[in-house]
């Protein structure tokens, strides 16, 4: 994993500093090794924009490779789509893939965050059913480099909600997203970001 290539945004400027090109988004995911380390193809089509609330009342939106606190990642996160999408509905999913450290991870993919029927809204995605899997907090463990949070944006397909996969239940531990997105007929990515979250100082 070769994030020393990443370029990471400083913290202040977050509120202002959301991705605008698919290409610079395709460059910090290969630079990161995502689409080899999740065993995916990223050639996105829209971006995807995830906004976390801030307790200050402002609103952080991620810039692909963007590293933050981890006292600014709690959530949840709100999503919305730039590019023509559609209406929906999508899926959109959150793991890690870095557990428990980078060097070492036997836990990964972590599952932080599962859930469909997102349907577009004037760009904002709106959903009104429970996540499979609600949004978890990053929380690396400490003396760990920082992991990698990948959010991912794909079409929804007929077999989602009906699949048994995965649930409410099942552990968020040893995911795979690849597997899942083939086995539950979603494909490719459409949309993704990232944000790399380090262990409390």
């Amino acid at each position: 994993m070769r994030l020393s290539y990443l370029t990471l945004v400083p913290l202040f400027s977050l509120v202002f500093a959301q991705d605008t090109d698919i290409r610079q988004v395709v460059r910090a995911f290969d630079a990161a090794n995502i689409p080899q380390d999740l065993r995916i193809r990223f050639a996105p089509e829209v971006l995807l924009e995830v906004s976390l609330p801030q307790t200050s009342g402002r609103t952080i939106t991620l810039h692909a490779g963007v590293q933050l606190p981890r006292n600014a990642t709690a959530g949840p996160p709100s999503f919305a789509v730039r590019g023509d999408a559609g209406s929906g509905p999508f899926v959109v999913a959150t793991v890690d893939p870095d557990a428990p450290t980078p060097q070492d991870p036997t836990a990964a993919q972590i599952r932080h965050f599962l859930g469909g029927n997102f349907v577009n809204v004037g760009g904002n995605l709106r959903n009104n059913t429970p996540a499979i899997s609600e949004f978890l907090q990053p929380t690396p463990p400490a003396g760990s480099d920082a992991h990698r949070y990948i959010f991912l944006l794909f079409r929804q397909s007929r077999q989602f909600n009906t699949q048994t996969e995965v649930n409410s239940s099942t552990s968020i531990s040893l995911f795979d997203i690849a597997k899942f997105a083939a086995d539950t007929n979603l494909g490719s990515p459409i949309g993704g970001t990232f944000m790399l979250v380090a262990p409390d100082a």
